[in-house]
């Protein structure tokens, strides 16, 4: 099967819960049972080739110039970890169906799960760093939703917040330092990045790159100081937890730190941070879980432990660590899985999770104890199952490890962590299943159905069986090892076994064990001693500086941003000049390389109405009105001058879109007073003057500055001249731009430009629909208006020239690609047609005729734009790249048929959608201000006179 369709099919399949959720709960699970299977199967078809050596790859070239391409990639340590996703997985699907109750949206849940696992799937597959950057924050999107899944309890929501603002941090930091990786290596390519050992760590930049990337590993695996959120993140569901602890979010930054071990690791940097971080946090989680009363508590403090464990390993920065990691995450999987379901089973039969509350369950839920007891011997390292081989290659490979010059320090830490680890497990078992029954559970204890024992049972078995028979396992995990190290070293293919002698390991494994023991029967005093010793409380700590920055963010904020736009103005001038004042005194400036043209009188009357224009403005502008005025004649000269400097289209859509504003901005002065009030003191005034004047006499000497002079470097138009026509096969270079070389940028404009058609749409329905529309209602105008609102010559005139202005539209729009035109003017030309039509027939007429929605147009424009830029990826070219051929039909000449037509026409669409939305929503909030209710439309048909009581009369209009 297709890696994409490995990835894609868990984000597919998250459809179908929600439509199946009223089917019942086993068609949701079902669903999503099969997907996941789906995925599975798929995964296991590329198993030959893994085996075999090889590396599976797929990859589609999205943005090339960038680096961003769609690239995956299936080696062993990918497989491994998919594997383990979609597994378990499996039985976590199974799980949940029995243990969720009716109550919960079962459909909610696995939609959330199914993108949880697609994003994790999409991370171990990924063979580039920009594509598994975003993968990985949708990791910390997809387990925000799952751990606040019970929306109801503050503990869900708080740990889901907590999840995502820790892991979402990391992740920011994680892309710098990846994008450091990718700047040093020159791609972002992991395949190549991985090739490229040497340059890397020979690199100034490593070290920065290392910090940044290791902070997202650690924040993501809770590794100490960030391990705090991962215990308050079991106010999810079981499920999640025991999925997010086995094999999926808290394995993410693991599996990274494995996927780059070959080309960050064996650096002393690599060495003292990683396992000084793993060490404290093995040894801080499991002293810490010991003393936990609540079942998941004390589990999530163990996966804290153990992660830390496998950290450890991995920094050491050999062969032989890197191999135990590899095995203690399958081991960790198999036994940390079965525990939380176990524990999960324990609070949905006995409804309480607190030890101090249980005891005796052997004698009721049988079945439930001898899963759970096995999983957590094998946690606790004891002979014959798989956590015992696991961990005693730790503690092997730490008695062969210094950590700053000192020999036992790292064995020393590894012993002590092992110890409690021990005792922690020994405490789960006799505190809630051995003793005598009690008579005073929340709830009858019993076994579960089936389903729920069925899954953490296989795991179980998985664990016995790896723990006697390891050389099953042995060939994978050696697979998965040289995946890791990708031949940096070379693998002790021999060490996976159950005795190696009496060997430090060994007595040092004994000792845990015993050790565990006796610090189980002194756990009340060392309880005791726990709760009366000072200690910082990582959530009090968590909630102090979040409140802190949120302060501190807010004084800045509101520093900064009050709403004032003269201050935002001022800030954007004074910057504008200071920099540019610095690059005067610090660059060199050569002589002049051009001479002034002469200007004529034309050019001067032009110049002069622009300035009087703009200082009637500044002298006027309370006046709303006349304001109005005078901008729309600056438009005016500015689209004049771009007729002078032989710029046809820009002048053509500078005249089209001040039609448009200015008629939008008359509507909208509706509702605002006739002059606008003193609002600033004398000495603001004074400030802005001088900040203008700064900015102006700035931005006018540096544009005579460069006017006067050749530029260092050719310029970009150049390029677009050559290649217009032998790129996108039109001789318009401003169109080709648009629709071709930037059309990303336009394809981004058509779309804001419809938001915010939308929000004006929106804007208009709160006022309409809110108090603020009785004020409307019962607004007087302030003085008599017209008798004749729609005089006929206005409504006659505008009827004719109607289909003039659309033949007008199209002949622009067809001749842009060649000539001065284009979508976006088209647009506006037929925008200022139908706008005619509101003003000299009223709102109602125009509406009334309306026969497609202003929303489903700009809708239809967007996806037009869309599908055409789509469509280039089928001939294995970048999005949005056009073609074009020549045709003849006869009897017609020769023409030219390009695929930016039908791009432009998507920016014809949306435009035409916006502008009319707009004028739609301002028209009806003005004839709620102004207009009585017996008003009505004009109409030039006699048959339909608005005084004959026997015609039906339409609503009034503007």
């Amino acid at each position: 099967m297709s890696l994409f369709l490995i990835v894609a099919l868990p984000f597919l399949g998250a459809l179908l819960p929600g439509l199946m959720n009223p089917a019942g709960r086993s068609a949701c699970a079902g669903v999503t049972f099969t997907v996941t299977l789906a995925a599975f199967i798929g995964l296991l078809t590329n198993l030959p080739a893994v085996l075999a050596g090889d590396v599976v790859t797929a990859g589609v070239d999205w943005l090339p110039m960038l680096g961003m391409n769609v690239n995956l990639m299936l080696d062993g340590l990918g497989f491994f970890f998919a594997a383990l996703i979609l597994g378990i997985g499996l039985l976590i699907i199974t799980y949940g169906r029995f243990y969720l109750s009716r109550k919960d949206n079962m459909g909610e849940f696995f939609t959330y799960l199914l993108l949880f696992q697609g994003a994790m799937v999409g991370i171990v597959l990924s063979d580039n760093i920009l594509l598994l950057l975003v993968f990985w924050e949708l990791t910390s999107l997809s387990s925000f939703l799952l751990i606040g899944y019970w929306k109801h309890l503050p503990e869900g929501r708080q740990g889901a917040r907590m999840a995502l603002t820790v892991t979402g941090m990391g992740g920011l930091a994680m892309i710098g330092g990846m994008l450091i990786l990718g700047q040093i290596v020159g791609s972002y390519d992991l395949s190549v990045i991985l090739q490229n050992r040497d340059m890397i760590q020979a690199s100034p930049l490593y070290m920065p790159a290392l910090i940044l990337i290791l902070l997202g590993c650690f924040t993501k695996s809770a590794q100490f100081p960030f391990h705090f959120w991962l215990p308050h993140a079991m106010a999810a569901p079981t499920p999640v937890s025991a999925y997010l602890h086995s094999a999926t979010m808290v394995k993410a930054g693991i599996f990274l730190m494995a996927r780059m071990w070959p080309v960050l690791s064996g650096t002393p940097e690599w060495f003292v941070i990683v396992t000084t971080a793993g060490l404290v946090t093995m040894v801080l989680g499991a002293v810490i879980a010991l003393f936990k009363h609540d079942l998941k508590a004390l589990l999530a403090f163990s996966t804290v432990s153990h992660l830390g464990l496998i950290t450890m390993l991995l920094g050491t920065g050999t062969a032989f660590g890197a191999m135990a990691a590899v095995f203690h995450i399958l081991n960790h999987a198999t036994f940390k899985a079965a525990l939380f379901m176990s524990a999960g089973i324990v609070d949905h039969e006995a409804h309480t999770r607190d030890i101090r509350r249980l005891g005796g369950l052997r004698h009721l839920m049988p079945i439930t104890f001898v899963i759970a007891t096995v999983a957590a011997l094998s946690m606790a390292g004891i002979p014959l199952l798989n956590g015992f081989l696991s961990k005693e290659m730790m503690l092997e490979e730490a008695t062969h490890t210094v950590l700053f010059d000192t020999w036992w320090l790292v064995p020393a830490l590894a012993l002590i962590g092992s110890l409690f680890s021990a005792a922690y497990c020994f405490r789960l078992i006799g505190h809630t299943f051995l003793g005598p029954k009690r008579d005073d559970y929340p709830a009858h204890p019993h076994d579960p159905p089936f389903g729920m024992w069925a899954p953490p049972a296989l795991l179980v078995v998985l664990v016995v069986v790896i723990g006697i028979a390891p050389f099953l396992v042995q060939d994978f995990v050696f697979l998965v090892a040289r995946a890791v190290i990708g031949g940096v070293a070379e693998l002790d293919v021999h060490y996976i076994k159950i005795w190696h002698g009496l060997v430090p390991a060994l007595y040092m494994s004994v000792a845990a064990v015993v050790g565990g023991l006796i610090v189980l029967a002194l756990f009340n005093p060392l309880l005791r001693m726990w709760d009366a010793a000072p200690r910082p409380e990582a959530k009090t700590i968590f909630e102090a500086i979040i409140a802190g920055a949120v302060a501190l963010a807010r004084r800045s904020i509101h520093g900064l941003n009050n709403g004032a736009f003269t201050r935002y103005a001022a800030i954007m001038a004074v910057t504008v000049v200071a920099l540019g004042y610095h690059a005067w005194r610090t660059g060199t400036i050569g002589p002049a390389t051009r001479t002034m043209q002469p200007a004529g009188a034309i050019e001067i009357a032009g110049w002069a109405m622009l300035v009087a224009a703009t200082l009637g403005l500044v002298f006027l502008h309370r006046n709303r009105l006349l304001s109005l005025i005078l901008i729309a004649i600056v438009g005016l000269m500015v689209s004049v001058g771009f007729v002078v400097f032989s710029a046809p289209d820009l002048a053509m859509t500078q005249l089209t879109v001040e039609v448009v504003t200015i008629i939008l901005l008359l509507l909208a002065l509706n509702f605002l007073p006739n002059r606008t009030p003193v609002e600033s003191t004398v000495l603001r005034r004074m400030r802005d003057v001088a900040v203008a004047i700064a900015g102006g006499v700035t931005a006018a000497f540096m544009s005579w500055h460069f006017l006067l002079r050749d530029a260092v470097a050719p310029p970009i138009s150049e390029f677009h001249l050559a290649n217009s026509y032998k790129g996108g096969g039109g001789t318009n270079v401003v169109n080709v731009i648009l629709v071709d070389f930037r059309g990303f940028d336009t394809f981004g404009e058509i779309i804001v430009l419809g938001i915010a058609a939308l929000l004006i749409y929106a804007l208009t329905e709160t006022l309409l629909d809110g108090p603020v529309r009785a004020r409307l209602l019962n607004r007087k105008p302030d003085q008599p208006r017209a008798g004749d609102m729609h005089p006929m010559m206005m409504v006659v005139l505008t009827r004719v020239i109607m289909p003039v202005v659309l033949m007008v539209g199209f002949y622009i729009f067809l001749r842009g690609h060649n000539e001065p035109g284009g979508g976006f003017i088209a647009g506006l030309v037929v925008s200022i047609a139908v706008v005619m039509q509101y003003m000299a027939s009223g709102f109602s007429w125009a509406a009334a005729r309306q026969r497609y929605p202003y929303h489903g147009i700009i809708g239809a424009g967007v996806l037009v734009a869309g599908l055409t830029g789509i469509g280039s990826w089928f001939v294995s070219k970048p999005f949005l790249t056009s073609d074009y051929t020549y045709v003849r039909i006869p009897p017609f000449h020769e023409f030219e048929l390009a695929t930016a037509a039908l791009f432009d026409l998507g920016v014809f669409l949306a435009v035409v959608g916006a502008v009319m939305l707009s004028l739609e929503s301002f028209s009806r909030l003005a004839r709620r201000a102004h207009m009585p209710e017996t008003d009505h439309a004009m109409d030039i048909d006699p048959s339909r006179d608005p005084d004959d009581p026997t015609n039906p009369k339409l609503e009034g209009g503007v």
